[in-house]
């Protein structure tokens, strides 16, 4: 796909994808929802991308949902006829919090500015949250008279707890980086002119890993959220298995009585 409203691009297994409609703060609209789930899908399907980041071009992640686009959609049809799928494509909205959630690779919200309703829930998505000293984030739904979408009904409660995560959805209240971190929203906060610094040297650090140790790590992170201890044991027991097969561990091995930093090749 020809991209029009986001790019994405890679570099020594790190793939960036950046929200680019920089003059209405990098609003979803409906081109963008397209764009995005072939994007998930283009780095879900690349093996030589070992991490995701996302981030917003200009000073925004993104402001949300391009309320102009919506209300020239909404304005001329009948109250019982109106559908979110008037508004963007219906496999965008089952398919594209799903396939973000369970790429293979770690991904990482660089949150470089206002992440706002959309741009809130689309970071709330990924694995790991680094923000500028300079950014926001609003549940900002109920303003508007939505309620949270992109799976963040699920993973905001997972991540800040049942009680703040009420607080922030029924609010809609602006939290600075500062405070979203206390909540633990997000990661880690620095100051805006190392925000890219110190985000692709988390996401190099984590390339450098084993590709097939992180990936089953990831999927049983997630997978314990809803499963008993019984379960996870003999999950981790089959990934290790898996693992100790693998050529990365051989590697890893040898590397550290070489007191040598390892090459990992996912092999």
């Amino acid at each position: 796909m020809n991209y029009q409203t986001i790019i994405l691009e890679k570099a020594e297994g790190v793939a960036t994808l950046t929200l680019d409609r920089p003059e209405v703060g990098n609003a979803l609209n409906s081109q963008m929802g397209d764009e995005l789930l072939d994007a998930f899908e283009a780095v879900g399907s690349d093996d030589e991308c070992r991490v995701l980041v996302i981030t917003g071009a200009g000073n925004v992640f993104s402001s949300g949902i391009d309320i102009g686009e919506t209300s020239v959609k909404l304005k001329n049809v009948k109250s019982e006829e109106k559908s979110m799928e008037i508004l963007f494509d219906k496999k965008f909205l089952d398919e594209s919090p799903v396939a973000l959630r369970r790429l293979k690779q770690p991904t990482i919200a660089c949150v470089n500015g206002a992440a706002i309703g959309f741009g809130c829930t689309l970071s709330l998505a990924c694995d790991i949250r680094i923000a500028s000293e300079k950014a926001q984030f609003s549940m900002a739904f109920v303003r508007v008279g939505f309620i949270p979408e992109f799976g963040s009904t699920y993973s905001l409660p997972r991540v800040v707890g049942i009680a703040k995560a009420c607080e922030l959805a029924f609010t809609g209240k602006t939290l600075s980086a500062r405070e979203a971190t206390e909540i633990g929203l997000v990661n880690q906060t620095v100051p805006a002119d190392r925000l890219k610094k110190v985000t692709y040297e988390l996401a190099q650090s984590i390339a450098a890993g084993s590709p097939a140790a992180i990936q089953f790590a990831k999927i049983g992170l997630y997978q314990a959220l809803n499963a008993d201890i019984r379960t996870q044991v003999q999950f981790e027991n089959l990934a290790l298995n898996a693992c100790v097969r693998s050529k990365d561990v051989e590697e890893g091995l040898n590397a550290f009585l070489e007191r040598r930093k390892p090459i990992f090749r996912g092999e």
